[in-house]
């Protein structure tokens, strides 16, 4: 269930944000969502390149805090811009809940992660 969650979270849900949101160019802001994914290549420049049960927030290079404050900033400029920021936060948000129910498994799993702290505060915040 948790992929299901994520992936449609990825995918699925950024089609009612251009459909709700953004109904004249909805195809096009859908596409551009989308495309925000391409965030995921820097996983790529990672040691191992995928590990389970790993968190992506505040690991990754580009799913850091720095990064998170640069996709804020574009919420504050014209299109594109501000749909790229739009995609990039929910991006992080989607993985962020990812880690969430990760933790919820399996709480020693992340352990090591440099979001732990975040993620316990909000585990106990929702009673996980």
């Amino acid at each position: 269930m948790q992929s299901f969650i994520h992936y449609f979270l990825h995918f699925g849900f950024p089609f009612f944000i251009a459909f709700l949101f953004f109904r004249k160019d909805w195809k096009k802001v859908y596409l551009i969502l989308i495309a925000t994914m391409l965030v995921d290549l820097d996983h790529l420049l990672s040691d191992p390149i995928f590990q389970a049960n790993r968190c992506s927030i505040n690991f990754h290079l580009l799913h850091t805090y720095y990064a998170m404050l640069v996709y804020v900033i574009l919420l504050f400029l014209r299109k594109p811009f501000k749909i790229i920021g739009i995609g990039l936060l929910f991006h992080m948000f989607t993985d962020f809940v990812d880690c969430l129910m990760t933790y919820a498994k399996c709480a020693t799993c992340l352990s090591d992660s440099p979001i732990i702290n975040l993620i316990e505060n909000v585990a106990n915040l929702l009673g996980i």
